[in-house]
Formats: C-alpha cells, structure tokens, sequence
C-alpha cells in the first residue's frame, strides 16, 4: 500500500513552527501498518497544495494532507481539493450547530467567518472534532482522474492544530482506514532503546547475527540521537510477529545491559521505574545542566515517589552553602573536578537523606576550557548506600547537546547501578 503525507502551513516553510505532525502521524501509521512511502511540507498557496494533493492522488492509495480547514483566509485545503475533484461545497447542519455550541460553551460570539468551516465537499464524510471547531473530512476518490486505470484513493485531511489532530486520529481515522482499507498482511515493529554505546558500535555486535533474519525479509533500522540509538526490528507476512520476537531475542543478549526500554520509553521513565519498584529515594546537585536532570525526571508522573530534592548549584559559593562542598576542594581542584563532584553528590545524599545522589559539574562551553579541562569535560558523581563513584566524561557538543548528553550519562550511571547494585565496576 503506498501512503503520502502533505503538512501544508508556510510558517513550516520559514522554520517558525517544528513540523511535529511528520513523526507523529509517520509513527501512528507505521504501528498500524501503513507505512508511509512519501512526505512533503508546502506552503499556504493554491498553486502549491493543489500540485502536491494531484501528485499524490496519482500514485498513492492512501493520502493524508493537515492544515488548512480553518476559517481564515489562508485555509485553503477544503477549497482547493473541491476545486480539483471537481465536487460542490455544501453547508453541513451538523458541524455548523458544533461551531455554535463550541463558542456557546466558552461564552464567546461566534465570528461569522468560523461558518466557513461548515462547508463540506459532496461525498465527503465528515470527522467530528470535539477540541476544535474545523471538522477533519474523509473523501474516497473514485475513480480516480490522477490515477491510471482511475484506480480509487482516499484523501483524509485533518486540521493543523496537533491538540485537535491526534486525538481525532486516534479516534476516528485510525478505525476508519482498518475498515475502508484493510492491509493483505500483518505488520509488527519493534524498537529496542540503548543507551551508553554508539551507533557503529551496534551495527558491529548485530550486524552479523541478523544477516538470516534480514535475508528472510527482516527490516533492520538504527536511528541516533544524542545519547542513545534505537534499534527497529520490523517484519510482515503472517510469521512476522515471531520473527520479530527471535530477532529480539538476538538483539537482547548481543547488547544486553545497553538496552534501557522499548518502544517510546524515555531513560527517565525506566529510571522512575527502578526507583520505585526498589522503594529507593534520589536527589540531584546540578552545576553544567542547570536542571535538566530533574527536569527529565519530573516529567515522568509518579517522579513524586522517589525524587526528594533537587538543587542547581551553579556558583562555588552555592556549592559550599548547600552542599557542604568544602573551600578547600574548590581551591585545589576547580569546581570542575573529581572531587568536587563526589562532594557534591555526598553532600546532596546527606541534605536530602535520599538512598542515592547524583551530581553533575563540568565545561559546557564555548569558552572556559583549558589544556587539561577542555570544553565538554564533565564529572558525574553517583553517592549511595555502597560509596561514592565519579565518571569523567568529555561531551564536545553545543550547549543544548552537551546538557543531553550529560543527563544521558548520568542517568545511565545510576540505571546500571541500581540494576547492578553497585557502579564501581562502570567507572
């Protein structure tokens, strides 16, 4: 099946708004099974959207365009793909009656301009949109005029808000394509999250063991970011879901500690988890990362179980005042160093009387290194019930990388600790 994606939107085009649609709807479609061939981003001009909406109509079975169903003057889409197929726009009862009561309901007159959003190409059906008030709209074409042999393709167009599109994805569109085009085969993927070794590195422990499941018709991906790589595991046929499971199993006890959760799970969210299965406490003295640990850790609910305090220390005289770190420490060795980073977790354990602490000092740059401290030198320190260990890392990215790949580090560190009972062997 070949399915095209269309994100229409010129504050796309000119970098203003992040495209989040892209991965989140390439991603609902893929765990569903269809798997999308084809995405393009234009902007909010006729010319444009019509091109776009043409040229996928003429080869895909499936396209799925957003933005462009709201009321003003650069919401197009409705427009033009009536205008293309050739259909009249008709008010819809319905939805116009959902406009009023949405306004109704927030106590606010309805502009005039929002009835545009009532218009509703002949044949298309409408889907219903309860955190909005533009309808996203479902069309089969066929036959279909861009298409050899006029072979039909539905065109789903959803509105650009993503508070509005993924729910009515989640809720209508999902059921809607398992009904209208259901797929000739299953498809299972499977993604294995790691952590704490890179991208060429895993290629080269897997590589070899997975050629059999690759010849046999294994889709194999990798995909890096800062900190971590993803390994896809993705099969279809009817034995997919056990071929998926026995390359899994390959995968696991190739990379074994390395894998930190699958699918979506964050590090953080795994750490939370261990955290509180153990019924163990923790606590943060962050310098470089100015709380991005804890912010990490607090987006992850039920953080409140097992986070007790988190301090940004960010100055020496902070260090001293809150975390017992001593003068002469910082004298001798610089806020940067070994021993500061182990006085810093010690003395975070000891304030917040948590069973483990961690702590983070380090050169984020791009200025302050030096020939024995060069920017992106870091020091993790990890103080529990069996000691105190420090890590010395060097993390040469831009700030905003050097502060993920920091937490990264640290969170690992504690994760294989508390799997392990102790980090001494991973320093």
């Amino acid at each position: 099946m070949i399915v095209e994606l269309i994100n229409t939107g010129s504050e796309l085009m000119l970098g203003r708004v992040l495209n989040t649609h892209q991965q989140w709807l390439c991603r609902k479609l893929a765990d569903l099974g269809y798997v999308v061939t084809r995405q393009v981003a234009v902007p909010d001009t006729g010319s444009d959207i019509l091109q776009a909406v043409r040229e996928a109509l003429g080869r895909a079975d499936l396209v799925i365009a957003t933005g462009g169903l709201g009321p003003t003057s650069d919401d197009l889409t409705r427009d033009l793909v009536a205008q293309l197929l050739g259909k009249g726009l008709r008010e819809d009862a319905a939805v116009l009656a959902h406009i009023r009561s949405f306004f109704e309901s927030r106590k606010r007159s309805m502009p005039e301009r929002t009835k545009v959003q009532a218009l509703v190409p002949e044949g298309a059906t409408v889907l219903h949109n309860p955190h909005g008030t533009a309808p996203g709209l479902a069309l089969e074409v066929r036959p279909n005029p861009f298409r050899a042999n006029g072979q039909p393709s539905w065109l789903i167009m959803l509105p650009g808000p993503p508070r509005e599109l993924r729910p009515m994805f989640t809720d209508t569109v999902a059921p809607l394509l398992q009904r209208v085009l259901p797929l000739a085969s299953g498809f299972v993927c499977r993604t294995l999250r790691t952590t704490g070794i890179g991208e060429s590195v895993v290629e080269e422990k897997i590589d070899g063991p997975m050629r059999r499941f690759v010849q046999a018709g294994l889709d194999l991906g990798y995909c890096a970011r800062p900190g971590q790589v993803d390994v896809r595991l993705a099969a279809r046929g009817g034995g997919a879901a056990q071929q998926v499971r026995e390359a899994e199993a390959v995968v696991r006890e190739l990379l074994g500690p390395h894998i930190y959760g699958v699918e979506d799970e964050d590090l953080e969210t795994a750490i939370v988890h261990l955290l509180t299965e153990r019924k163990l406490t923790l606590a943060l003295a962050e310098s470089c990362t100015g709380g991005c640990i804890a912010n990490r850790i607090t987006n992850v609910p039920g953080a409140s179980a097992v986070l007790l305090a988190g301090l940004v220390t960010y100055s020496n005289a902070s260090k001293q005042k809150f975390l017992g770190v001593q003068a002469e420490t910082l004298d001798q060795h610089g806020a940067v160093s070994k021993p500061v980073a182990r006085e810093m977790a010690e003395g975070a354990r000891k304030q917040a009387q948590a069973d483990y602490a961690l702590s983070v000092t380090g050169i984020a740059g791009p200025g302050g290194g030096t020939a024995g401290k060069p920017v992106g030198t870091v020091f993790i320190g990890l103080a529990g019930p069996s000691g105190t260990v420090v890590q010395r890392q060097f993390n040469p990215y831009d700030r905003d990388t050097f502060k993920q790949v920091t937490t990264q580090q640290a969170l690992e560190l504690l994760r294989r600790t508390l799997l392990s009972g102790s980090a001494e062997n991973l320093v």
